[in-house]
């Protein structure tokens, strides 16, 4: 992967088709000291005390108890939570409007649901092939 890649080392615990449950042995890309660096680490330490335990792409077929690094592109967690977020608000809201411009309440709500249901269809796909970390090396 490049240098806009966040990577984590983590281990296979379960295998579901072209996916892997890891669990990640390290809380945050370990930049905390360094300049820009968030904390993320020092503040899991504090929140996390269960394992951590994610759904990433396995390309490279790494196999149950691997020890393997997981990478995202730096900047997906947000745009993710700002889709996740924002996109339903203005599916519902869009949804409504149009529906209300068509036929009144009964239309507004029926298309605040049908905007919603399609924010969150355009959500599940952008996630499984935008957002996904992926395996990108398995390790000795």
């Amino acid at each position: 992967m490049d240098d806009s890649t966040t990577v984590v080392a983590a281990v296979v615990r379960e295998l579901q088709g072209g996916e892997a449950l890891v669990e990640v042995t390290q809380a945050g890309c370990g930049r905390c000291h360094e300049s820009g660096g968030c904390g993320g680490r020092n503040l899991a330490r504090m929140l996390c005390s269960t394992p951590r335990v994610y759904r990433v792409a396995n390309p490279r077929g790494a196999v149950v108890g691997e020890r393997v690094e997981v990478g995202i592109a730096d900047g997906a967690v947000r745009r993710g939570a700002n889709l996740a977020y924002g996109l339903p608000l203005l599916g519902l809201v869009g949804g409504a409007l149009v529906g209300s411009w068509m036929g009144g309440d009964t239309a507004a709500m029926l298309g605040s649901l049908i905007g919603l249901g399609g924010a969150w269809i355009v959500l599940r796909r952008f996630v499984r092939t935008q957002v996904q970390p992926t395996i990108i090396e398995r390790l000795q």
